[in-house]
């Protein structure tokens, strides 16, 4: 009893609304490029088997001419024992010589027969007569020898292997002191002035671009090299315009060029090697009155509008 008589009212107060607190972001439209994901496997652009056109002893390997070595255009990368074909060409030099002297003495000949004919009352002298059919073979003879001669030079030539551009050696497949005959396979050689990579796209995002036929845009590379994500620039200067029948994707070839930095250095950027994996951003067609929105404020495809009078709308996108 004391206690009931002793109580307290609870304090009263007025119920309140709860208010909930609402992020407002403030959106402008903008012109922006839409940009399409792709990936790829660098390759070189030119890579070419490097032949024997001669057969020998390999007599020496440069130190450039193993896997990994960078090489200029014209560089010797390998001598084949040439003292054989030292020997052909003077003996094609000799033969030469003879045919020159046999064709000096036929010319001689014939001036001494056209001296004998000018007394000949019987009308036009006969071109045996003239010594002109054994004219026109030494003149035949000597063309031969010079093209012996010039076969000659061009073997003597091909003892030296060079490299036929700027490149880096992928592979070296003979030793020193090997016998090699004409056709074998000695190397292989990639290109490093230009890069290819192969980027596929869905057939959907094709539309993306400005042209499929012509799709002249620029692409952003990046990998991971030395524990570090560095970019490189390219240009996409073709579309292989095939379907590929296994994955159904469409292929768009970019270019890098100098991706060895060969000729212009800058500073803290690294090679683009061969054989990297690399992702690709492609710049695609330049769309205006966008607004770009973080993905969780999207639910559903639709989001929400604070309008000016501050009334809630909820628009579909």
């Amino acid at each position: 009893q004391v206690l009931i008589s002793t109580k307290e009212a609870p304090e009263q107060n007025a119920d309140e609304a709860p208010i909930p607190i609402v992020d407002v972001t403030t959106v402008q439209q903008q012109t922006v490029s839409l940009n399409l994901p792709s990936y790829g496997v660098v390759n070189p652009k030119y890579k070419t088997q490097l032949v024997t056109e001669v057969q020998g002893r390999m007599l020496s390997i440069s130190a450039k001419f193993v896997a990994g070595g960078v090489v200029k255009k014209g560089d010797q990368l390998a001598v084949i024992e040439p003292s054989d074909y030292e020997a052909d060409l003077m003996q094609a030099q000799a033969s030469l010589a003879q045919a020159k002297a046999a064709l000096e003495e036929e010319r001689a000949k014939g001036e001494v027969a056209k001296n004998d004919w000018k007394g000949y009352d019987g009308g036009i002298p006969p071109e045996l007569g003239l010594r002109l059919p054994q004219l026109k073979q030494e003149q035949a003879n000597v063309k031969f020898q010079q093209a012996a001669l010039a076969r000659a030079e061009r073997n003597l030539e091909r003892t030296v292997i060079r490299a036929p551009f700027d490149g880096i050696i992928k592979a070296r497949n003979v030793d020193l002191g090997q016998y090699v005959t004409l056709g074998t396979n000695v190397g292989e050689l990639y290109d490093t002035s230009i890069a290819e990579i192969r980027l596929p796209l869905s057939n959907n995002d094709l539309a993306y671009l400005e042209s499929v036929d012509n799709p002249d845009t620029e692409v952003t590379l990046s990998a991971d090299l030395a524990g570090k994500l560095v970019t490189w620039t390219g240009q996409i200067i073709r579309s292989e315009g095939v379907i590929d029948a296994d994955n159904r994707m469409v292929y768009l070839v970019a270019e890098v060029k100098d991706p060895y930095l060969r000729n212009n250095k800058v500073a803290g950027q690294l090679p683009l090697k061969y054989g990297s994996f690399v992702t690709a951003i492609i710049k695609g067609r330049t769309v205006d009155g966008i607004v770009k929105l973080p993905r969780h404020l999207v639910r559903h495809g639709k989001v929400t509008l604070i309008a000016d009078d501050n009334s809630v709308e909820i628009r579909a996108v």
